[in-house]
């Protein structure tokens, strides 16, 4: 499952946005193959800084800057470049160092005054950390800008406009890499569009890039540890990103450690 600059996602151009940091992925377990990081986020968010609940209906990442900014926090040119005109949701996993598994993640949206953001919130990666070639069984995430179509789980769609594959499939045992157990941490995942047919079920295996490009990389939830190459959130921001994504807004994942994501773009 890797990525290359801007061979990433041809299909679809993407963008990239940034924060500062930490990240980590899933583990290893018996679970079905097309979602092979089996999920960790470390840490939980309670809600809004204030205290209060919340709406359920907006993504649980605290803080909103007091204006709107032309880019999202610390994305280099060239990757601001790579953001489709018509994309107005994006998610941005930051990770704090190339070789870690822990990040921060935001989720921004525009309108006609530019770029606003609510987080952070906790997130997990790679065992190994992060990469631009990502390969499959490399412990690390792939670095770039990806579009978000298609979600499922073990769970009921939880209200979502993406397409939703409810299937036993995504139930998952065993435990990860820190000895944590797996169980549950599929019951709602968003495919992320890296090496995948969009429009598919995440657990389709179709690899259009081939097979040792890896695949199968999701965002998921968190189960305390790192993950093979996904992407984790914890538990309670899954159901609530799933039902703020909307097709119509074009949604993407920009991903990667800190100091690429400042650099200049796929290009660069």
């Amino acid at each position: 499952m890797t990525i290359s600059r801007r061979s990433l996602l041809r299909t679809t151009p993407i963008a990239l946005a940034l924060i500062a940091v930490p990240g980590a992925r899933n583990a290893s377990a018996a679970g079905p193959r097309p979602g092979n990081d089996a999920g960790n986020a470390a840490g939980t968010v309670a809600g809004p800084a204030d205290g209060t609940a919340g709406d359920p209906n907006t993504v649980p990442f605290q803080g909103r800057p007091p204006l709107p900014v032309a880019v999202p926090t610390g994305i280099g040119p060239g990757w601001a470049a790579e953001i489709p005109a018509e994309t107005s949701q994006l998610l941005l996993v930051v990770g704090n160092s190339p070789d870690g598994d822990r990040a921060t993640a935001s989720f921004w949206t525009r309108d006609a005054s530019g770029w606003r953001t609510e987080g952070p919130l906790p997130a997990r990666n790679g065992r190994l950390g992060w990469t631009p070639d990502h390969h499959e069984g490399d412990l690390r995430s792939p670095i770039g800008v990806f579009t978000l179509t298609d979600a499922g789980g073990l769970q009921p769609d939880p209200g979502t406009r993406l397409s939703y594959d409810r299937s036993d499939d995504f139930a998952v045992e065993g435990t990860g890499f820190a000895g944590e157990p797996l169980a549950g941490t599929f019951d709602q995942v968003i495919a992320i569009d890296y090496n995948r047919v969009p429009g598919t079920s995440p657990l389709d295996p179709t690899r259009p890039r081939g097979e040792d490009l890896g695949g199968g990389i999701w965002l998921h939830i968190d189960h305390g540890g790192p993950t093979h190459g996904c992407v984790t959130l914890p538990a309670e921001a899954l159901p609530v990103l799933l039902r703020a994504l909307d097709p119509a807004a074009h949604p993407i994942v920009v991903m990667g450690d800190v100091s690429t994501l400042a650099l200049g773009g796929p290009a660069s």
